[in-house]
């Protein structure tokens, strides 16, 4: 049996420079249909370059991280996280970060 993931990811608009938070159980699949332009959401700034992920092992714990980090102390904490490198940031989310 296949353990299935789910990530929560973050994308950068290489065009505007904003950030956009989503989740997703194929990362690869769904970061390619943001720069295809099948998003509705972000199809006017694409591309995109995926400079945040974190792994979840179900489906809703990855929703509840997802809007977490949608809220403003969530995008403070994903600004801070981007500001210490340059490169992709991949987390398990450590217990004491769930919300």
């Amino acid at each position: 049996m296949i353990k299935e993931y789910y990530y929560v990811y973050v994308i950068r608009s290489l065009v505007n420079k904003k950030l956009y938070v989503g989740f997703t159980a194929d990362i690869e699949n769904r970061i390619n249909k943001h720069n295809d332009g099948k998003v509705r959401s972000t199809k006017a700034y694409k591309p995109y370059k995926l400079v945040y992920k974190e792994q979840f092992n179900n489906k809703r714990e990855a929703r509840k991280r997802e809007l977490y980090l949608k809220s403003g102390e969530g995008r403070e904490y994903i600004k801070l996280k981007l500001n210490s490198t340059n490169d992709v940031v991949m987390d398990r989310c450590p217990s004491g970060l769930r919300r």
